[in-house]
């Protein structure tokens, strides 16, 4: 932020009485140009200062900017492990290198489901590469269908940093996008198309926030061909680090907030919103040789009714490992 010099303006005495001027009078005077030469040089000092202030300021943030159009910023947290992992809403922040391991469970009466997915994450500069594969197994009233889901791969790019000037306040802006190419099992016959847009927000040092909007659309047979769904997930962290809480082999405890929405924009369920939200912690373990173990597990539950009519509840447990 530039500073502003507030410059004071100093009236001159009125016009002296036509007569003789006394010692006192010329001595007088005299005071009040040497006060007023005293003002004048401290507000040029002060106004060269804060001149040379805001042209430092102005060099070090525009030294701090780089990428396409200078939209990025050297000072930004993202790719630097502050954004935790999420559960079920998609990873949104640079990753080098990662494997993780999911299970979720949901529940609804006599019909559950489970859903196991495996995945590798690799970074090329900024450029987040990752690749799925999920098993799922549903049973409805005895009933069993299982198979491997699509297969999604995915990509993730920065597009706009912004930082403010004393770092409180860290955002990122970019695009990502995912294919689901289908299996031909039981439960995955269309292939899934979905552009994103993310957000990654850090303020201070402990809170997170981290946003991404989809456009997905079907692609194949059966009646959910040509379905396209509107896609949103927020992920609300709070970051508890080792020194506040000194628990021998953690890191990092980050309780954690998720909501999940879709909302289907074409076909019989046009208009038809699901909402779920899950809540539970990530815990970062120091690391073993060159890998670090992050573990997670946390608590669905549905938030509307037609994300009730899929599941009255569920768990998720999830391990990372960053190597």
């Amino acid at each position: 932020m530039k500073e502003k010099t507030l410059l004071q303006r100093i009236q001159s005495p009125g016009s002296a009485p036509k007569h003789k001027l006394g010692f006192y009078h010329v001595a007088g005077m005299l005071g009040v140009l040497v006060w007023i030469a005293f003002g004048v040089t401290n507000t040029v000092r002060a106004g060269s200062l804060s001149l040379a202030q805001t042209a430092s300021s102005s060099t070090t943030e525009s030294s701090t900017r780089y990428g396409l159009f200078g939209w990025l910023d050297h000072r930004s947290s993202y790719g630097q492990g502050v954004f935790p992992e999420p559960f079920l809403i998609d990873d949104s922040d640079l990753e080098t290198n990662e494997a993780r391991l999911d299970w979720l469970h949901t529940s609804r009466n006599d019909t559950h489901s489970e859903q196991v997915t495996a995945e590798v994450e690799k970074g090329f500069g900024l450029l987040t590469l990752e690749v799925e594969v999920p098993y799922e197994r549903d049973v409805d009233a005895g009933s069993v269908t299982e198979g491997f889901a699509n297969i999604d791969i995915g990509a993730r790019y920065p597009i706009y940093q912004y930082v403010s000037s004393n770092g409180l306040i860290d955002s990122t802006f970019g695009l990502a996008a995912e294919v689901g190419i289908p299996t031909n099992s039981s439960i995955s016959m269309n292939t899934e198309v979905v552009p994103k847009i993310f957000n990654d927000l850090r303020i201070g040092d402990h809170f997170t926030l981290q946003s991404i909007f989809g456009y997905s659309f079907l692609i194949g047979p059966g009646e959910d061909g040509g379905l396209t769904t509107f896609e949103y997930g927020f992920v609300f962290g709070y970051t508890i680090q080792h020194e506040q809480l000194p628990i021998p082999g953690l890191q990092q405890l980050i309780p954690m907030v998720e909501l999940s929405g879709e909302t289907a924009l074409n076909h019989d369920d046009r208009g038809e919103s699901s909402l779920t939200a899950d809540v539970g912690f990530r815990a970062n373990l120091k690391a073993i040789g060159r890998a670090q173990p992050r573990l997670g597990i946390a608590f669905v539950l549905p938030v509307n009714t037609t994300a009730r009519n899929d599941a009255h509840w569920g768990v998720v447990t999830s391990l990372v490992f960053e190597y």
